[in-house]
């Protein structure tokens, strides 16, 4: 097969379109040394979902963690199983009616303006809303969670420039301060929400200790939010680009979840997953050695053609839809139900408010984390 050339991954033209250099290689190597990163690229659908369930040849620990995102099993199964009772299908539809609330609030505020900026003013105050009150972070603290998520945000993917790993390492230790206090408090004062939750557990003899309690609170604010963020903003940019899509969206009753499972596909969140090799194994006809870094794209096997007809056209109406945004086995995504419901809620609910919904530029910039596909910002008319 032909060997690719490299890519500049934190480049505007690649942030802005990884799609045909993903198509590239599916097409002529599929798995792909990448020289400048020192890691396998991981790009067909069932390559992809092969790597995603092989917990015998890939670990998910990439060093010292505390978090359920970068555990093996048995730790992973125990941190996952403590906190998985606050993402069960029935208890994220008892939260239904508070996100509808927030998004029409929300939608209220920027009606009188004609205008709106998709991720200030739509993508990002409902999510971190729904997790900070889930959490019991105060209100008036989540700018200040925004400020620091985003930091770590940028530094998930390659990182050239130092100041961008110190302005992560600065986001951490202050989003950890913030909870070592918020811990403090509610173990005085217990409340209704996650960190109570979680500390009763630890009463009764579920073993938690504050490093992994710190860990899974960093993981789902940063991972309760980020990533639905980029569902919302990158679901309306690729509706205001297929104008039909949009209008049966806004037209046709019921159609919000298969729309959303469709957004999901066609520009994923979460553009790959990380693993280092635990034992050497052969795939697509190479090598691939313990030791070695391993990119799991799920942003390509969304787009491969042997699972989806015309993987480049949006179509809110396929049926069926096996997507990986969310990945797949043991690290299958825990808030997956939640960012569903609120992609649905605020995607349907912005489109059907506002029919004349239209790009106000199209000069749009994508942050520089090829891991995390999000955009800058979304500037609309209403």
């Amino acid at each position: 097969m032909t060997k690719v050339a490299a890519v500049d991954w934190l480049s505007q033209a690649f942030l802005s379109d990884p799609y045909s250099h993903y198509k590239a290689l599916r097409e002529s190597d599929p798995v792909h040394w990448d020289e400048t990163r020192g890691s396998w690229l991981l790009t067909r659908y069932d390559q992809v979902a092969a790597a995603l369930r092989d917990d015998d040849n890939l670990s998910a620990e990439q060093g010292p963690a505390f978090s359920m995102l970068v555990t093996d099993p048995p730790d992973h199964t125990r941190l996952r199983s403590l906190v998985s009772k606050a993402f069960t299908a029935r208890t994220v539809q008892q939260l239904g009616g508070r996100i509808h609330q927030i998004v029409d609030e929300l939608l209220d505020a920027v009606a009188p303006r004609g205008e709106m900026e998709v991720i200030a003013d739509l993508a990002y105050p409902l999510p971190i809303t729904v997790i900070a009150e889930l959490i019991g972070v105060e209100p008036e603290r989540r700018d200040f969670f925004r400020r620091a998520s985003q930091k770590i945000a940028v530094a998930l993917g390659p990182i050239t420039d130092p100041s961008v790993a110190m302005s992560a390492f600065e986001g951490r230790t202050e989003l950890l301060q913030y909870f070592d206090e918020l811990i403090a408090k509610r173990r005085a004062d217990p409340r209704e929400d996650l960190i109570s939750a979680l500390l009763a557990a630890e009463e009764r003899g579920d073993f938690l200790s504050h490093q992994e309690l710190l860990g899974m609170l960093l993981l789902l604010l940063v991972g309760g939010h980020e990533t639905t963020v980029n569902l919302i903003a990158n679901g309306l940019l690729a509706l205001l680009r297929n104008r039909d899509q949009l209008e049966l969206l806004g037209t046709e009753d019921g159609i919000e979840k298969r729309a959303v499972e469709e957004l999901l596909r066609y520009d994923s969140p979460v553009q790959y997953s990380g693993r280092i090799v635990r034992n050497d194994f052969e795939m697509g006809g190479e090598t691939i050695r313990a030791g070695d870094g391993v990119r799991i794209i799920v942003g390509s096997a969304n787009r491969d053609p042997a699972i989806f007809a015309e993987p480049d056209t949006l179509d809110l109406q396929r049926d069926p839809c096996p997507h990986l945004a969310f990945g797949s086995g043991i690290h299958f995504c825990l808030g997956a139900q939640l960012a569903r419901l609120e992609g649905q809620i605020a995607i349907s609910a912005a489109v059907r408010r506002f029919p004349a919904l239209r790009l106000a530029s199209a000069d749009l910039r994508w942050r520089p984390a090829p891991v995390l596909r999000g955009l800058e910002a979304l500037p609309v008319t209403l």
